[in-house]
């Protein structure tokens, strides 16, 4: 199982939500893909989607979830590397309107390069490429069983506390 989740920022994701469904229209993924598709507008017609979940529900996902696809929002991406995941992340761009500025593309791509444990999409074109060869991309990732999540949290708060101060 697939599981997207694009948080829950007022702005719609419909770019990351309607490539995924896509991808399953035509026949690139051929899982049961499960979306959070928070304030998005566009309605996925090959998927599972709902607007909101629980906090449980969400867990549940990413626990079961053999891939997880999210937005840049740190927490989105630190809870699937909690659960053991590589996670594609896709971060919303200003330019497309799906958020007030481009902070997570700044820190996409800060965590990518000083932790390389998540796997950054900026281009949606690039999305095909990485869930298809998804197995191998995260052979080369730092996994959570390699890396030790107290200090990888800790190096999170420190590049964020660092980011807030500039």
């Amino acid at each position: 199982m697939i599981f997207v989740t694009v948080g829950t920022h007022e702005q719609p994701f419909n770019r990351l939500i309607k490539k995924v469904d896509d991808l399953v229209a035509d026949g690139t993924i051929q899982e049961k893909v499960v979306m959070q598709t928070g304030f998005s507008t566009y309605k996925p017609k090959h998927c599972e989607a709902h607007k909101m979940m629980s906090f449980d529900e969400m867990q549940q996902n990413l626990k079961d979830a053999r891939i997880v696809i999210t937005h840049g929002g740190p927490s989105s991406f630190i809870e699937a590397l909690q659960f053991g995941k590589v996670p594609i992340v896709v971060p919303r761009q200003e330019k497309y309107h799906e958020h007030v500025n481009n902070h997570q593309v700044d820190f996409t791509k800060l965590i990518a390069e000083r932790m390389d444990n998540i796997i950054p999409v900026y281009n949606i074109d690039d999305l095909k490429r990485v869930v298809d060869n998804y197995n191998q991309i995260t052979m080369t990732k730092n996994s959570s069983e390699s890396s030790n999540n107290k200090s990888f949290n800790k190096k999170v708060e420190s590049i964020v506390d660092n980011l807030v101060k500039e």
